[in-house]
C-alpha cells in the first residue's frame, strides 16, 4: 500500500504494547502508523511552508516547537517557566494566561529518574507518564515523587540535579541503547541526600505538598532494526527532501540510513509524507 500525504507535522504520538512503543505521526489532520514502515523507503518533503500550531498563520520561521513569534510571547506554554519551572511567576500575578496555568501546572507532577543511555532526573504532568519517557528516547523510567505542582516540581528537581544529571545527550541516544540501569537503587541513594531540601520546601508548601514514592521501573522497548554508527542530522531548513529507509524510531526522531531527523523541531512545517 502506497501513502503520500500532505500536511503540517506535529510530535509523533505513541503508546506502549507490550513494552514496545507504538509511533504515530500526525500530518495535518491525518495519522501514519509508522511501525509497518519501519525497513522501508520513506520519503519527506517540505513545501517550503510553515504554519503556526496554535493561529493557524503563515510564518516564516517556526518558535517553541511549532509556533509563530507573536503566539511564542503571548502563550503561557511558552514562557520560560515551563523549561524552568523553579522561577514559575504566577503567584505575582503575571502569568501570561492564568487559567491555562491553573489547569496546566496546578496539577500533580512527578519527578523522576530515567535512562537516556545514562541515568537523569525529570519532571512531568500525572497524565504525561510514559509518554514523557517515550518522547526522550528513555528505556527506562520511575517515578520517585509526587509533588502537588509544576513549581514545586522544579524546587525538587534542582536539588537532585546537584547529584545527578537533567540534560541527555542526543547524540549517545541515537547511537543504541544503554545498559539497565539500578534506578530504586539510586533513588535510595539520592533522596536522603535532598532530605532537607525537601523538608524546607514541606514546611514553606505544606507537609503533603511532596510525597516520596515506591514504584516499579517501566521498561521500554523502541522499534528500532539498526542504530546509525555515525549521527548525521537532516534539516528541512538545508535541504527541503529527507529520504531513505527507516531503519528505526526512538524518542522523537526518525533513524533513516541517510541520516536523523527530529521531528518534534520541525513541528507546523508542511510536508508531503510518502511511503
Amino acid at each position: 500500500m502506497s501513502i503520500q500525504i500532505t500536511g503540517t507535522l506535529a510530535k509523533m504520538r505513541s503508546s506502549l504494547f507490550e513494552g514496545t512503543v507504538q509511533y504515530r505521526l500526525p500530518v495535518g489532520d491525518e495519522e501514519i502508523s509508522l511501525n509497518p514502515l519501519i525497513g522501508k523507503t520513506l520519503t519527506l518533503t517540505h513545501t517550503g511552508n510553515i504554519f503556526c500550531c496554535s493561529c493557524g498563520k503563515k510564518t516564516k520561521k517556526n518558535y517553541s516547537q511549532g509556533h509563530c513569534f507573536v503566539c511564542m510571547k503571548k502563550l503561557a506554554s511558552c514562557d520560560m517557566c515551563i523549561m524552568k519551572p523553579e522561577t514559575c511567576h504566577f503567584a505575582e500575578g503575571t502569568c501570561r494566561e492564568p487559567q491555562w496555568g491553573e489547569e496546566n501546572c496546578f496539577v500533580d507532577h512527578y519527578v523522576y529518574l530515567s535512562n537516556t543511555s545514562s541515568m537523569k532526573v525529570g519532571i512531568t504532568r500525572h497524565t504525561q507518564i510514559p509518554t514523557r519517557w517515550i518522547d526522550q528516547g528513555a528505556t527506562q523510567g520511575l517515578p520517585i515523587a509526587k509533588v502537588k505542582n509544576r513549581l514545586i516540581s522544579g524546587l525538587v528537581e534542582i536539588e537532585l540535579a546537584k547529584l545527578i544529571a537533567d540534560k541527555t545527550n542526543w547524540r549517545t541516544l541515537l547511537k543504541g541503547n544503554g545498559d539497565p540501569l539500578p534506578l530504586k537503587e539510586a533513588a535510595l541513594e539520592l533522596l536522603p541526600q535532598v532530605e532537607t531540601a525537601i523538608a524546607k520546601i514541606q514546611a514553606e508548601h505544606g507537609d503533603d505538598s511532596v510525597e516520596l514514592l515506591d514504584e516499579h521501573i517501566l521498561d521500554i522497548a523502541f522499534p528500532v532494526n539498526e542504530f546509525p554508527t555515525k549521527i548525521v542530522s537532516h534539516n528541512f531548513d538545508k535541504n527541503p527532501e529527507v529520504t531513505g529507509v527507516l531503519n528505526g524510531i526512538k524518542g522523537q526522531y526518525l533513524l533513516f540510513d541517510t541520516g536523523v531527523i527530529n521531528i518534534r523541531k520541525f513541528g507546523s512545517y508542511e510536508v508531503t509524507v510518502t511511503a
